[in-house]
C-alpha cells in the first residue's frame, strides 16, 4: 500500500483544559515570555477558546494572574521598564510607546512612572533619525516633500512634532547631536 491509498488521518479535537492543566500553560507562558498579568490573562483566555474549558465553575484566569503576581513571576512595572527601554533604544517616542504598554495592559500610573525624559526622548528620536537615514544622516540636500515624509515617519514613530521638525531641519549632523544632548543639559 503506498501514501495514497492509505485513509486520511482525522485529527482529533484537543481535550478541554482543566484548572491543572491551564496553570501548566500560564507557567510555561510565563517562564518563556515577559509579560505582564493582562497580557497572561489574554493568553489563557485565548487558550480556553481554542481548547474549551472542563471545569464545572469558571476558569480561574484572574485567580492564576494573580497568584503568579503574588509569587513575583510577573511584575508589570519591571515589564514595563524593560519594554520602555526596549521601544526607546530602538528609536520610537513616548506616544507609540505610552500605546504599546496600554496594549499590555499597564496601568496608568506605572506608565507614567516609566515616561521618558526629554533627553531620553531626543535620543530616541536621534536613533531612529540615524537609522532611517533621515535628515543630516541621509544622502544630501533633500527637497520638501522628502522632509515632510520623514517628519511623518517620526511622528507616526510617537515623537513630537516640534523634535521631528527640529531633527530633520538640522544643518549637519553636529547640529542634531548637539540637538540631543542640549536635554541633558537643561534637565
Amino acid at each position: 500500500m503506498n501514501r495514497r491509498d492509505r485513509p486520511k488521518r482525522i485529527p482529533q479535537p484537543p481535550k478541554p483544559l482543566g484548572a491543572a492543566r491551564l496553570e501548566e500553560l500560564a507557567l510555561a507562558y510565563v517562564a518563556r515570555f515577559a509579560t505582564s498579568a493582562a497580557k497572561l490573562e489574554d493568553y489563557l483566555r485565548r487558550k480556553l477558546r481554542e481548547r474549551g474549558w472542563d471545569g464545572e465553575d469558571d476558569p480561574p484566569v484572574t485567580a492564576i494572574a494573580s497568584k503568579f503576581v503574588a509569587n513575583g513571576f510577573i511584575d508589570d512595572a519591571a515589564y514595563a521598564r524593560a519594554k520602555s527601554g526596549s521601544l526607546l533604544r530602538r528609536g520610537y517616542g513616548q506616544r507609540r510607546i505610552g500605546q504599546a504598554l496600554h496594549a499590555a495592559g499597564i496601568a496608568e500610573d506605572v506608565r507614567e512612572e516609566v515616561r521618558a525624559g526629554e533627553g531620553e526622548q531626543r535620543r530616541a528620536a536621534l536613533a531612529m533619525a540615524r537609522k532611517r537615514r533621515f535628515g543630516p544622516f541621509g544622502a544630501g540636500a533633500t527637497d520638501r516633500a522628502v522632509r515632510e515624509k520623514q517628519i511623518a515617519a517620526l511622528l507616526r514613530a510617537g515623537h513630537r512634532l516640534d523634535s521631528a521638525r527640529e531633527l530633520v531641519n538640522s544643518p549637519s549632523e553636529q547640529a542634531a547631536l548637539d540637538w540631543a544632548g542640549q536635554a541633558d543639559e537643561d534637565e
